[in-house]
């Protein structure tokens, strides 16, 4: 018997927007009051899955001036993935920080590998993360953790 894939997608754990939000903190809620950290919810069957955003800050940890970038975080063949709206906020929320682009990188990859049950192993055959630093004093940088 073959299912097809809406059939699956349907019938699984997956939330839905006409159907209940399994238990999201942020989604459906305004703002970033009901934020609770990165959300997940379980893969119904994507090879990968690729997050942009080019709203990301941070700031320099020597100078304290900020530093804006652009972002991609590819996963592939997980078994959760990140809801958006969660890694959005979380997104936000990195504009205080002060660490370097490199630095940066590797936390973003870190914190969702982490938030995705991904062990040192798979994280360098499943997550990717592409932070490119907008361009200050004439020089970009691109860091791939």
């Amino acid at each position: 018997m073959t299912t097809n894939w809406d059939d699956k997608f349907l019938n699984s754990d997956t939330p839905t927007l006409s159907g209940d939000k399994s238990g999201f903190t942020a989604l459906g809620h305004a703002g970033s009051d009901s934020y609770a950290g990165l959300e997940t919810f379980p893969n119904p069957g994507c090879l990968s899955v690729a997050y942009e955003s080019d709203e990301v800050t941070a700031v320099c940890p020597v100078t304290g001036q900020p530093d804006f970038y652009g972002v991609q975080v590819n996963l592939f063949r997980t078994d959760m993935l990140v809801e958006s709206k969660s890694l959005k906020i979380w997104f936000r929320d990195l504009h205080n920080k002060g660490i370097f682009c490199e630095g940066l990188a590797v936390h973003i990859r870190d914190t969702i590998a982490d938030a995705v049950g991904l062990d040192e192993d798979e994280r360098q055959e499943q997550i990717q993360v592409t932070l490119t630093q907008k361009s200050r004093g004439g020089i970009s940088i691109t860091s791939v953790a």
